[in-house]
């Protein structure tokens, strides 16, 4: 499904989804309100991107939402004024949810904005990322909660764990030539991309 977001007190106007080049959204996916999405992204089958409350909710070229993901956000507007402590800033411009270019959204992942999540990054199943920041190039092992901390670039989360200080996400380690999961997110991002274009050809 793709539709307009209704009006609220939180929400002054219904936006459509913007929806890039190459990019194929399930029919059995979610994409809701003010919902920016780049080019050659899959959407796969039970996501749900609701920029009905937070918004805009922005994902980057190249990026792939798997099965299960909810990317939603706290509220970004009331009464027609902007809820500044739930937006955050990339580039000069404010979103309540940024998933940049060349990102992997794993299965059942959540980005719950204030959220930003940096180009060619790896976020693993069943993560929760909110009120947070993930530099470039990290992996977020599956099943890691992120809550109000900043990761810095080239770092991974080790699977399971719940990072809630930033003194805990400073001591994240830095990913190594000889991290297992070092290339993971490349072999998820061809297969990604392809199959967005294989379902757009099929028209399905």
């Amino acid at each position: 499904m793709i539709g307009k977001n209704v009006l609220t007190d939180f929400s002054a106007r219904a936006s459509e989804p913007v929806i890039g080049s190459f990019t194929f959204v399930h029919p059995l996916a979610a994409v809701i309100g003010n919902v920016i999405l780049g080019d050659n992204i899959m959407v796969s089958p039970g996501a749900s991107i609701r920029g009905d409350e937070g918004q805009p909710l922005y994902v980057g070229s190249d990026s792939n939402v798997q099965d299960g993901v909810v990317i939603h956000a706290l509220e970004t507007e009331l009464d027609g004024k902007p809820v500044e402590k739930n937006l955050v800033e990339v580039d000069g411009k404010k979103y309540a949810v940024y998933v940049g270019n060349r990102v992997s959204l794993a299965h059942q992942v959540q980005v719950h904005g204030p959220a930003v999540i940096r180009d060619d990054t790896f976020v693993g199943m069943k993560s929760l990322v909110f009120k947070s920041y993930v530099g470039s190039n990290c992996v977020i092992e599956p099943g890691v909660l992120l809550m109000g901390v900043t990761v810095a670039d080239g770092r991974y989360v080790p699977a399971g764990s719940v990072v809630k200080t930033q003194e805990q996400a400073d001591a994240l380690p830095v990913i190594t030539d000889d991290y297992p999961m070092k290339e993971m997110n490349k072999g998820v991002l061809h297969v990604n991309k392809a199959l967005a274009r294989g379902y757009l050809a099929a028209g399905s």
